[in-house]
């Protein structure tokens, strides 16, 4: 793989761009690692609405996340922050991993920005549900692969 730091910053946020799905790994209360796929709110092309909310992101590869309060997930951040994220295209060999410490997030102006038409079917209250929650992932750290060459780079406020 012949491509500087900057060039594969760019490729993974890319991706982060197409990828259909995100893969979610929370740890569970017995110390054991959980995946669950989530909908990819950076899809560009399944999310066009919100582009401009994460073309104002400061950090570019911040991520965020929909969910309900009462969820296995959130249970397990409020115990262990610690979370890693996957994004890929399996058909090219491509793959981007985050991780570091996330965040619960319960701002009414940041879960109206997030919210998806057709919510009230997992937030019957609507955007000031209680069960409605945002997860956020500023990531310290990444792991990018392609066609089998993986670069790891951290990010982060000093990166």
């Amino acid at each position: 793989m012949d491509m500087n730091i900057e060039e594969i910053k760019k490729a993974s946020l890319e991706l982060i761009e197409k990828a259909k799905a995100v893969y979610l790994t929370t740890i569970d209360l017995k110390g054991r690692p959980m995946t669950r796929a989530l909908l990819n709110l950076r899809n560009k092309e399944q999310f066009p609405e919100y582009i401009p909310f994460f073309e104002k992101q400061e950090d570019k590869f911040s991520l965020f996340f929909s969910t309900n309060t009462s969820s296995t997930k959130v249970k397990h951040v409020k115990k262990n922050p610690a979370i890693c994220v996957y994004f890929c295209d399996p058909d090219d060999f491509h793959g981007l991993m985050l991780g570091g410490d996330a965040e619960l997030l319960y701002d009414r102006n940041l879960r109206e920005a997030l919210w998806l038409d057709g919510g009230e079917k997992y937030y019957p209250k609507g955007i000031d549900d209680p069960d409605y929650t945002v997860l956020k992932l500023a990531p310290s750290y990444a792991r990018y692969y392609h066609h089998l060459q993986k670069v790891d780079f951290e990010l982060g406020e000093d990166k």
